[in-house]
């Protein structure tokens, strides 16, 4: 039986509204469903078949899955509105050297810098809630910065930092028509160009058939205007 429906997993921060509004576009007939997933679960979230394909973070385990590269995301260090960090608008590790730093349990940076405070909370949001109470700095992929952004809190890039992978993750092997479709749309490839579909001729505007019709028209005039064989008069 054909696949019916797509269901993409994202993890926090993940972006794939793009994706969505030009699937949507072609695709009307054919729902996808976005997920989201837990970053440490999003590898296994496609590999058991929960989601057909997920946006997602490296580096992770990627056994049995094939990867597209899609962008890669600014290291930066989230702090309170009043710290002395904001005085600057980009960091540096030296920066951060002595600095107390929460790593949470879904840490997604693999990349440290400044004194890992012992204390780790289970999720990055929780993190965020104790830069606020003026704990230590917080290190995140920009776009976790912007998810849990608050009135509070700002964040600077770590310029020296190495930047966060985002990728597409599927199944490896042969893959569905639909799922070859959204890999597709990730990878560029134009509506006209898709699988099964034939480009449509442009329509001409009113203003281009009518300079057809006088092209034509001149050339037909042209034709009859060529010298031919004379024709023989009445004897």
């Amino acid at each position: 039986m054909p696949q019916s429906s797509l269901t993409l997993g994202y993890v926090p921060g993940g972006t794939p509204a793009k994706w969505a509004r030009i699937w949507a576009e072609r695709h009307p007939a054919t729902p996808l469903t976005l997920q989201p997933v837990d970053a440490a679960d999003a590898a296994e979230a496609v590999r058991t078949g929960a989601v057909d394909l997920a946006v997602l973070r490296l580096p992770i385990d990627t056994t049995g899955l094939a990867t597209i590269a899609l962008y890669d995301e600014v290291t930066v260090a989230v702090v309170p509105v009043d710290h002395v960090l904001t005085a600057a608008e980009e960091l540096t590790a030296a920066d951060l050297e002595g600095e107390p730093v929460l790593r949470p349990i879904d840490d997604v940076v693999t990349w440290t810098a400044g004194a890992t405070v012992q204390h780790r909370p289970e999720t990055t949001q929780g993190a965020t809630e104790l830069v606020a109470a003026g704990m230590g700095v917080l290190i995140v992929p920009q776009s976790l910065a912007r998810l849990h952004h608050r009135k509070d809190l700002t964040y600077r890039r770590i310029g020296d930092a190495p930047t966060c992978a985002v990728a597409l993750a599927f199944p490896d092997g042969p893959q569905s028509e639909l799922v070859e479709e959204f890999i597709g749309i990730v990878r560029g490839r134009k509506s006209s160009s898709s699988r099964g579909q034939a480009a449509p001729a442009p329509k001409r505007s009113a203003r281009e058939k009518t300079m057809a019709k006088q092209a034509a028209r001149a050339a037909a005039g042209k034709v009859a205007s060529i010298p031919g064989k004379p024709k023989r008069g009445r004897r």
